[in-house]
């Protein structure tokens, strides 16, 4: 597996995110994860370059909403939606059946 992540909470926020803290730094990082949930439709819909934060923050169509996929300096990736948790959850379940992808557990 190429990818660890955590499904948990965003920072001060009952909200789910998921945070791929292991293998984000891969130049195909973006291409595997859009090729993983390719069965919900994903497209890129624009690319933020947050230079004052050095972050790169990309905005994602699909047939189950807007998410958002952002990757900063530390090589830490983030997969969001603003009030969409079912597909942050979708999302999830998608990428559990995944090769590339493995799911750590975190106590929160």
């Amino acid at each position: 597996m190429k990818y660890k992540y955590y499904l948990r909470p965003g920072y001060k926020s009952q909200d789910l995110l998921i945070e791929i803290f292991s293998g984000a730094e891969d130049e195909c990082f973006l291409t595997d994860l859009l090729d993983s949930i390719s069965e919900i439709n994903p497209k890129v819909d624009k690319m933020n370059d947050l230079w004052m934060n050095d972050e790169i923050e990309i905005e994602v169509s699909s047939d189950i909403g807007l998410f958002y996929v952002s990757r900063d300096i530390w090589d830490l990736a983030f997969i969001m939606s603003d009030n969409n948790q079912e597909c942050i959850n979708k999302i999830n379940l998608i990428l559990l059946k995944d090769k590339n992808f493995h799911k750590a557990e975190v106590n929160f």
